[in-house]
C-alpha cells in the first residue's frame, strides 16, 4: 500500500506545546520519546496506522548547526505525518492550527 508523507513546521510552539495542542484537536495521545538523532520528540499512531510525530528541527549534536529539515531553517518545530494513501487527510484539522505551515507533501 502506498504511503503519504506530509511535513509541517512552526515557530509558534515548542514541540511539547504543539503535541499538547494537537492531542486535543486530533483526540490522540502523544508519547514522549528520546532519540540520539531526533532528541526529545512526541509520537502518536492513529487507528488507520497514520503516524504523527512532533520534533525539534535541530538535530542534537556537537556543532548545533544541523537541521532535520534543512530547507526550512526558520522552522524550530516540525510535525511529520506518515499515513497510508487511503487514510483520511488531516488537512481540515491542521489548517485550523494557527502558526502551523505545511512545508511539503507527497500527496498528488
Amino acid at each position: 500500500m502506498p504511503t503519504v508523507f506530509d511535513t509541517y513546521g512552526t515557530n509558534a510552539y515548542t514541540a511539547r506545546d504543539l503535541s499538547d495542542l494537537l492531542a486535543d484537536r486530533l483526540d490522540v495521545i502523544f508519547a514522549e520519546r528520546e532519540s540520539d538523532y531526533r532528541g526529545v520528540y512526541f509520537l502518536a499512531t492513529l487507528a488507520d496506522m497514520t503516524r504523527l510525530q512532533v520534533q525539534p528541527n535541530d538535530i542534537p549534536g556537537d556543532d548545533g548547526d544541523d537541521l532535520y529539515e534543512g530547507a526550512n531553517p526558520d522552522m524550530s518545530v516540525l510535525f511529520l505525518v506518515t499515513s497510508p494513501a487511503a487514510a483520511r487527510p488531516l488537512d481540515d484539522e491542521l489548517s485550523a492550527v494557527e502558526g502551523l505551515t505545511r512545508l511539503a507533501s507527497s500527496r498528488s
